[in-house]
């Protein structure tokens, strides 16, 4: 109904679009991830022509907005936009992860081998022309903004950019990590993928504040706006793997810290990626408690969107006009309590809140090309659960209860490194921890792992001892 429609019908690849495509894989929902690939590939082509003609830099690139025809360029507001949002050039990079991921779950070798990789090594290439050395020889992006949002200076003044946002870090981490990884399984580009491997251990270390938060930009500073939206330093926990509490302790301690500061209250959307996050960090009652939250009643008359977000009457996420990423990232956030498979291995009810003590789902995804059939539990406990292994190769479950297989004896608990090549970790490098920091504690079920080999196409049935 309007000449010029809100955003210009473009799509907002800082996060929103990207948002919009979390629950495809999980729900297994995959060919609704088809049509981002092609704009993936429309920005590559278009993104060779800004990396080019902007900075001099091969490879390709994709600023924080989008369009129909690809547009890779800084826009808005006709030339006006500020630059904390304008000027983000991570936009391709963070796409990249959508490609890895929809291998992660199907293990389609040949859109490995035909779209991912060379999509992914383009970004890359773009990526170790903008890395320049700081003072103390680690590798930043300069300039760098942490996206929409401003930080206080000593002297008061609000400032935008600077050098190293973590979002910048964390993003870098987990395209070279994935591309590493993606080049192995192709056994190709070996000099290429020593130079990422190098680079990567040269990345600007990821820092935990004196507030015992994890930092969002290259020094301690604070942010101007507390409860500002958008979460970009926890990218590492979510969509990322870089974090986590089974792994990377004090920086998920961090990450809890950061969100406990910026608090519930945001638009929908915003509300949505923390369902995510908390989940991620196994808290399933405070992920139950913002999924709630997204289906606050917000009536389009009288709407207060920066304090709750909410729903519409027709359950559309109440941001003006309507933001459907809300609704899709929610939906992301549910299957993200129930089954994760990011940090080397299925863990199924990662994060199950006491709402829903006792409950049933059917038809889950998750990496390494492992479909959950039929899940049940009881009293917050797994009771049943049936897995489908479509492409074979070792299933490593953690759960919360021991299982036993149908049919056996107790299985074995697993050791080591897991060695089906879905699950392969990137090191993480030690944070940097300010001295005066105080990190919360996380408190993390206790849990069992098993291993189980499985055959392509077969079956396995568990159920609770």
């Amino acid at each position: 109904k309007d000449i010029r429609p809100p955003w210009s019908s473009n799509y907002t690849i800082n996060i929103n679009t990207e948002m919009n495509y979390w629950p495809a894989e999980e729900t297994n929902l995959s060919e609704m991830h088809m049509p981002l690939f092609g704009l993936i590939r429309k920005l590559s082509v278009t993104g060779k022509v800004t990396a080019r003609e902007f900075y001099h830099a091969n490879g390709w690139l994709a600023h924080h907005n989008s369009d129909i025809w690809g547009l890779s360029n800084p826009v808005g507001d006709k030339g006006r936009g500020d630059p904390k949002w304008a000027n983000w050039p991570m936009g391709g990079n963070w796409l990249c992860h959508q490609l890895w991921d929809h291998y992660l779950f199907t293990g389609d070798k040949q859109f490995l081998k035909n779209t991912a990789y060379p999509l992914m090594k383009g970004a890359a290439e773009f990526t170790l022309d903008w890395l320049i050395p700081d003072s103390s020889g680690h590798l930043v992006t300069a300039p760098s903004v942490s996206p929409e949002n401003d930080f206080l200076l000593p002297s008061g003044k609000h400032a935008d950019v600077s050098i190293a946002s973590t979002m910048d870090m964390s993003i870098t981490w987990d395209l070279f990590t994935n591309l590493i990884e993606a080049s192995r399984v192709l056994n190709i580009d070996q000099s290429f993928r020593d130079t990422l491997i190098a680079k990567r251990a040269k990345l600007y270390p990821l820092h935990i504040g004196h507030r015992g938060n994890l930092q969002e930009w290259f020094r301690d500073w604070r942010g101007v706006d507390l409860h500002h939206r958008h979460v970009s330093n926890l990218y590492g926990l979510f969509p990322g793997h870089e974090i986590s509490p089974l792994t990377t302790l004090k920086l998920a301690e961090a990450v809890k810290k950061s969100l406990e500061i910026r608090g519930d209250r945001s638009t929908g959307w915003s509300q949505a990626w923390k369902v995510n996050l908390w989940a991620r960090l196994l808290d399933g009652n405070h992920a139950y408690r913002l999924f709630r939250d997204l289906l606050h009643y917000t009536s389009d008359t009288d709407p207060n969107y920066q304090n709750g977000g909410g729903a519409y009457p027709d359950l559309l996420d109440a941001h003006p006009p309507f933001q459907i990423d809300g609704n899709f990232g929610g939906t992301a956030g549910v299957a993200e309590m129930l089954v994760q498979s990011q940090m080397g291995d299925i863990y199924v009810l990662p994060a199950l809140p006491d709402a829903w003590s006792s409950g049933e789902v059917k038809g889950l995804r998750a990496r390494g090309g492992f479909i959950i059939n039929d899940m049940k539990w009881k009293d917050g406990m797994l009771t049943n659960l049936t897995v489908t292994s479509i492409l074979g190769g070792n299933l490593r479950l953690r759960t919360n209860n021991e299982i036993q297989i149908t049919g056996n004896d107790r299985l074995m608990q697993a050791t080591g490194k897991n060695p089906n090549p879905f699950f392969e970790m990137g090191p993480v490098v030690k944070p940097i921890i300010s001295a005066e920091a105080k990190l919360d504690s996380l408190t993390i079920p206790k849990n069992y792992v098993y291993d189980i080999p499985t055959e392509a196409g077969n079956e396995y049935t568990f159920v609770a001892q």
